[in-house]
C-alpha cells in the first residue's frame, strides 16, 4: 500500500507540473528561438497524442476498434493515425466513428490525412 502511495504521488506530481513547466519552457523556447517558437503547441501535441495512443492502448483497443482492426499502442503513432487507419479499413466500432466523426468535423478528413504508414 505504501508503494501504490508514493506512486500515485509521483503521478500527481508530473501530471500537475506538465502544463505550467510547458508554459515556462516555452517562455525560454521564445527568448533563444531564432523562428519565435514556431509551431511548439503542435509538437508538444503530437508528443502528447503519441503518449496517449500508448498509454491508454487498452481502453482504445477495447473502445474504438473492432477486435479484426488496427491495434493502438504503437508509441510513434498518434491517436488520430490509428484511426485513420481503422476507419480506412471499416474497423471502427460505434465509440471509434464518433470519435473520428469529431475530429473530422473540425479538420477534414483528419484522420486519414494523419495515417503514418511508415511504422
Amino acid at each position: 500500500m505504501k508503494k501504490f502511495c508514493i506512486d500515485l504521488l509521483l503521478f500527481m506530481a508530473a501530471y500537475f507540473l506538465l502544463l505550467p513547466l510547458t508554459f515556462i519552457n516555452y517562455a525560454i523556447v521564445l527568448f533563444k528561438s531564432k523562428d519565435g517558437g514556431s509551431g511548439y503547441f503542435k509538437s508538444t501535441a503530437i508528443n502528447i497524442d503519441k503518449f496517449g495512443n500508448r498509454e491508454f492502448r487498452t481502453l482504445w483497443n477495447f473502445s474504438l476498434r473492432k477486435e479484426t482492426g488496427y491495434k493502438f499502442g504503437n508509441p510513434e503513432e498518434t491517436i488520430s493515425s490509428a484511426l485513420g487507419k481503422n476507419e480506412r479499413d471499416n474497423t471502427l466500432t460505434k465509440t471509434g466513428k464518433i470519435l473520428a466523426g469529431i475530429l473530422n468535423f473540425l479538420d477534414k478528413n483528419h484522420c486519414l490525412k494523419s495515417i503514418n504508414d511508415n511504422l
